[in-house]
């Protein structure tokens, strides 16, 4: 993406390419030292990926566990700081293994750097790790 995009554009793009399952397209949106932490992880899950090698490792298989067919009720907010935004969306879809629905609600914080994301803290319901079909990642189960 251009180094003028704004970091509502690039989180939207970045979402039409999750929802494309284009992962190597989604993690070069990343600055090659981006953060993705995960502060409600649980125990065997990571907290926090360093780099872009690691984001796009994490990644990888997702489009293998979880079929995403949507982001309803998507809100993203502005802050004080023209880099970062907070986004409340909903993803919903479909649990490839299992075939049951899949409904997650999140709340991130981005920060946006010369068109790429530089760090990214992802709040989502640890409880929906318990689902059979979720496992794709960093997991020690």
């Amino acid at each position: 993406m251009p180094a003028h995009t704004s970091p509502t554009e690039l989180y939207r793009h970045s979402l039409r390419l999750l929802l494309d399952k284009n992962i190597p397209a989604w993690t070069g949106l990343w600055a090659e030292d981006g953060v993705m932490e995960f502060p409600f992880a649980p125990e065997g899950r990571p907290r926090r990926l360093e780099g872009k090698a690691a984001v796009a490792d994490y990644m990888r298989h997702y489009p293998d566990h979880i079929d995403l067919h949507d982001f309803p009720d998507l809100r993203i907010h502005r802050t004080e700081a023209p880099e970062t935004i907070v986004v409340e969306m909903r993803g919903v879809g479909r649990l490839v293994e299992t075939g049951r629905p899949f409904d997650m609600t999140y709340i991130a914080v981005v920060t946006v750097r010369e068109g790429r994301i530089t760090f990214y803290r992802d709040y989502w319901n640890p409880l929906a790790m318990l689902e059979p079909g979720t496992e794709f990642a960093g997991s020690a189960r």
